[in-house]
């Protein structure tokens, strides 16, 4: 069993740097980890495109053609944030077993471990790349127009690598001590499925139709509440750059407030922080646990 003394006084950054020096791990890891999802696998990426692209259709279906929503291509806007939850989905629940799973090397090799959770999102990343790559090509065939805002996306996609990576040292950490954490992990993104702009759009909130029996200005403090969770702000923030602004009868566009993105930014940075920190306060102890 591996023993390590740590200075108490190792801050964050000297940790940091220690992780820069094993990039080349980490690049590794992340390599083995896109190999081994795709062992022995013909068609390889487009695996992990199938489980969502089937979601997108069957949901389209019914939201489209059963409760008529009334929103042109629907499947574009639905897809737009299909693809970044299950960005973040993917990256929390592997990254809940990604110190489980290598026991084995944390046991007898000295290694920052969080370059077990950090390797887990850049993988996904990877794919959620190549993913966006293909709705563009999606977005070309529906005839959208190229716009502007699409130089936004790098700013988009930091801010939930950021976000992604924070909560992935917590999973990853807790999952280490209290085992139970995988399966509450499981449940509550199920939960937070629904709560998060995903099937439905912001607009939606706005105007439905019990809401409309609310004063606006306090629909307009709901609608802000729901702002300020940084994955409701991120899902709305991918179909305001990506997509053509849509009007219909009964749902108007709702302009997106960037200062409620630049708060997304400054709260999954804290959530960062507090995760990295979080992980390097205990990780020294997971030789022992496994």
């Amino acid at each position: 069993m591996q023993v390590r003394n740590e200075p108490k006084g190792l801050g964050m950054l000297k940790e940091l740097a220690e992780l820069v020096r094993y990039r080349e791990l980490l690049l590794n890891l992340v390599i083995r980890d896109i190999r081994i999802r795709y062992k022995n696998s013909v068609l390889g990426f487009f695996w992990s495109l199938a489980s969502p692209l089937v979601q997108v259709a069957t949901i389209t279906i019914i939201f489209k053609f059963v409760l008529d929503i009334g929103i042109p291509n629907y499947s574009a806007y639905l897809l737009c944030a299909f693809l970044p939850w299950t960005f973040f989905q993917m990256s929390v629940l592997d990254a809940s077993m990604s110190v489980l799973h290598h026991g084995g090397l944390v046991k007898k090799t000295y290694f920052p471990r969080e370059a077990l959770p950090v390797s887990i999102v850049l993988s996904n990343l990877v794919h959620f790349i190549l993913a966006l790559g293909v709705f563009f090509i999606y977005l070309l065939i529906l005839g959208t127009p190229i716009l502007i805002t699409w130089l936004m996306l790098p700013v988009v996609v930091l801010i939930q690598l950021m976000l992604n990576l924070g909560i992935a040292f917590f999973v990853s950490c807790l999952n280490v001590f209290y085992e139970d954490v995988k399966y509450m992990v499981t449940v509550l993104l199920s939960l937070l499925f629904y709560l998060t702009p995903v099937i439905y759009v912001t607009e939606l909130i706005y105007y439905a139709k019990r809401m409309q029996a609310i004063p606006e200005v306090y629909r307009q403090l709901i609608l802000k509440l729901f702002y300020i969770n940084p994955l409701s702000m991120l899902m709305t923030a991918y179909r305001k750059i990506l997509l053509p602004p849509f009007n219909t009868e009964n749902i108007k566009d709702i302009p997106m407030d960037y200062r409620y993105l630049l708060l997304a930014g400054v709260t999954s940075f804290l959530i960062l922080a507090g995760g990295y920190a979080f992980f390097n306060s205990r990780k020294w102890l997971f030789a022992e646990r496994l």
